[in-house]
């Protein structure tokens, strides 16, 4: 897909979610004060995904196992307890796949993730990936300070990233997020749009910096140029803050399953 073509599905996702008067949670508190709307809007490009990985799709059970590496860094539900790690709770599975081959093929580049990763079978891949998918994520809370100087001088922190989230900014080439990630962040189950709600502020900023420095992630149809081209012409503030957004950003369908669980 083109940026010219996500320019035009963000325009359009950022009006629609304007006319709809649909409320993106963030959470300033505690993640279960947010509302969420019940379902969200299917994303257009979701039919453009190729296919991915081995035949056999994840088996959950048989990637708890494989998954113990990872719980120093990712925690063991996925749920990073070090804002420099990512959460990977809730994450799609093909997603998960797709990123530990590139960091096994080395054109993802991260000597840690090499190591681990290279013990890692295609189906190995796919199993870590089905038991993440089954996580839930744990939202974070969103920045509410206000900022004191420049162009958004007054406003809360956050709102700077939940506006260029929703509607992106056109006349500077950045589409709305939401027509590729979903509007409540929850991306789209494939290789190429990831979930984005409930992550560290910390991991989101660095990855869009690196973004913003021209950091592509494989060779494939699947390689995120676009996110490169986007991140080009982020701000450090608007970078920060959409980082904050997306860490209180979340569904309370991620909690629905443990609520369900829970219940006499």
């Amino acid at each position: 897909m083109t940026l010219k073509r996500i320019l035009a599905v963000g325009a359009a996702v950022g009006t629609a979610l304007a006319l709809a008067g649909v409320a993106i949670a963030q959470s300033t508190e505690a993640p279960a004060a947010a509302v969420m709307p019940t379902e969200e809007a299917p994303v257009a490009v979701a039919a453009e995904l190729p296919a991915e990985g081995p035949a056999n799709p994840g088996d959950a059970t048989a990637g708890e196992a494989k998954a113990a590496a990872c719980a120093a860094c990712h925690g063991a539900d996925g749920n990073a307890a070090d804002p420099q790690y990512p959460n990977l709770a809730g994450q799609h599975e093909h997603y998960i796949a797709r990123q530990l081959a590139l960091f096994k093929s080395g054109e993802r580049d991260n000597a840690i993730m090499l190591g681990f990763a290279a013990m890692l079978s295609s189906q190995d891949m796919r199993d870590i990936g089905a038991y993440f998918a089954k996580q839930a994520p744990r939202a974070g809370v969103a920045d509410e300070s206000l900022i004191t100087e420049g162009p958004n001088a007054g406003r809360k922190f956050y709102e700077v990233g939940q506006k260029l989230y929703r509607g992106g900014d056109p006349a500077r080439g950045i589409p709305s997020c939401a027509a590729c990630h979903g509007p409540a962040g929850a991306g789209v189950p494939g290789p190429s749009w990831p979930a984005l709600r409930a992550q560290h502020a910390q991991y989101t900023a660095v990855q869009l910096r690196a973004f913003r420095d021209g950091a592509v992630w494989g060779k494939d149809a699947n390689a995120n140029a676009i996110m490169s081209a986007v991140a080009r012409n982020l701000t450090d503030e608007e970078i920060d803050s959409l980082a904050s957004y997306l860490q209180g950003l979340h569904d309370l369908r991620d909690a629905a399953p443990a609520a369900a669980s829970a219940a006499p």
